[in-house]
């Protein structure tokens, strides 16, 4: 099969791509990866959430096992939820839940995290994020599929979540070799706060839209233009001034940015917390162009999912209420706007915790089998995919690995596992070259 002109200019064409001559060769004789999903929002529970209080709960297990909840019915026949998930429930006819991923990974939150967000193993325990790192999804997205519209193209929120208390950010949010530029705009303002506003991206009371202009023409006029071409610290200082100007100037940026504008009554379904406000907030910047939004559900590894104690009740009276309104709020207004289609709606941690429950009434980090949902995006409906021991220890059939997830996000989106692009130094890496689409997720 031959690419049409019109596929390689949607592709953003060969240079803007860096893309080798063998890839696009692959590509050509493979056929273009159809986009099931044309945006992605990529919900993080950090500090990796209990499966098996959650969507993997084993009630016939023994009460050291088991723990305190109980299951309840879902909208699939025959599927069963966390009591403490009643809404999220109702919309499991909507969703595939995996139960069977797992990973060797060091199971730190830092390696860990790394490992979901990219498919890769850095192999050592913390660190901090790296410009050797390979990029985030949102960053390969940006790139390979920049929107339509001038609009950032990839956002995280409402934090840089830190590898523990006072540490450096975790890895696998960032730009990594591919530079700078492809790093997401961080939203780091509780968008539940009255005064929200994103203060970088309103121009200056004094500096009308013509002066803004004037301003950006000046800039590109005394910019050298074999400096721009040749030393990588001016080009990303160049792609940064230029977004800026871009999101200054943007009308859908600004307009997507206004949460005010939301009716109280969807505000509350979300939940009034940074959370659910911030999931409300993704929304409404897919809806304007973005291509994907990620919720990092934790200030650091530590503050939210990480229950090493008080898992119950961390869980019962925080962490599952605000997550239950979020995600139903989330699906019934994609489905309710008709997004839901087009918009891949990924729930995920780093890891899961351990079947037997410790001594302060919590469970540690448990790496060798763990869930997560996915939705919408070209995902099927209704689908259970794999499965785990009578404990939630191992996984019993259909085992898969974060990078197996990652190639599946890239396909829904358009982009083959396969890709290579390059870095700052010309040289090519690979997406995920070991892991491989589980089409049985596919609709």
């Amino acid at each position: 099969m031959k690419l049409s002109r019109r596929q390689i200019l949607q592709w953003g064409g060969i240079s803007a791509l860096n893309l080798s001559l063998p890839t696009l060769l692959r590509a050509e004789a493979q056929g273009a990866i159809p986009r099931r999903a044309d945006a992605c929002i990529v919900i993080f529970l950090n500090g990796g959430p209990s499966h098996l209080d959650m969507w993997d709960m084993k009630p016939q297990a023994p009460a050291e096992i088991r723990g305190e909840f109980k299951p309840i019915a879902t909208s699939m026949p025959g599927m069963q939820f966390s009591e403490h998930l009643p809404r999220m429930a109702q919309w499991m006819h909507e969703m595939t839940l995996v139960r069977s991923v797992h990973h060797s990974v060091n199971n730190s939150h830092a390696s860990a995290v790394y490992a979901a967000l990219t498919g890769h193993d850095r192999g050592e325990v913390g660190g901090g994020a790296r410009p050797t790192d390979y990029p985030a999804i949102g960053s390969v997205v940006a790139k390979v599929f920049p929107p339509t519209k001038p609009v950032v193209p990839f956002v995280t929120l409402p934090y840089i979540t830190k590898e523990g208390a006072g540490g450096p950010p975790q890895p696998g949010f960032f730009g990594g070799w591919m530079g700078r530029t492809y790093d997401p705009l961080f939203v780091l303002r509780d968008p539940n706060a009255a005064d929200f506003r994103i203060e970088e991206l309103t121009p200056p009371s004094d500096v009308p839209p013509e002066r803004l202009q004037g301003r950006k023409e000046l800039l590109q006029a005394v910019r050298p233009e074999d400096a721009q071409a040749g030393d990588r610290s001016v080009r990303e200082l160049t792609a940064f001034q230029q977004k800026a100007f871009d999101l200054l100037t943007s009308p859908a940026t600004q307009q997507a940015f206004r949460i005010e504008q939301e009716s109280d009554r969807t505000r509350n379904a979300y939940g009034r917390n940074i959370y659910g406000q911030s999931v409300l907030l993704a929304r409404r910047l897919i809806e304007a162009g973005t291509r994907l939004a990620c919720i990092s559900w934790a200030p650091d590894a530590n503050a939210t999912w990480d229950t090493h104690g008080k898992n119950f009740e961390n869980l019962k009276t925080r962490l599952l209420p605000q997550l239950d309104a979020a995600v139903s709020a989330l699906l019934a207004d994609l489905s309710a706007r008709g997004m839901l289609q087009r918009t891949l709606v990924v729930v995920m941690g780093e890891f899961g915790r351990t079947p037997k429950i410790n001594g302060n009434a919590g469970r540690d980090h448990w790496n060798f089998c763990y869930s997560l949902l996915l939705a919408g995006g070209g995902i099927k409906r209704g689908h259970v995919f794999g499965a785990s021991d009578k404990i939630g220890a191992r996984p019993s059939s259909h085992p898969v690995t974060p990078a197996d997830v990652v190639a599946t996000i890239y396909h829904c989106l358009g982009i083959s596992k396969d890709l290579e692009l390059r870095d700052g130094l010309n040289r090519p890496f690979t997406l995920v070259p070991w892991g491989e689409v589980i089409a049985e997720l596919l609709a």
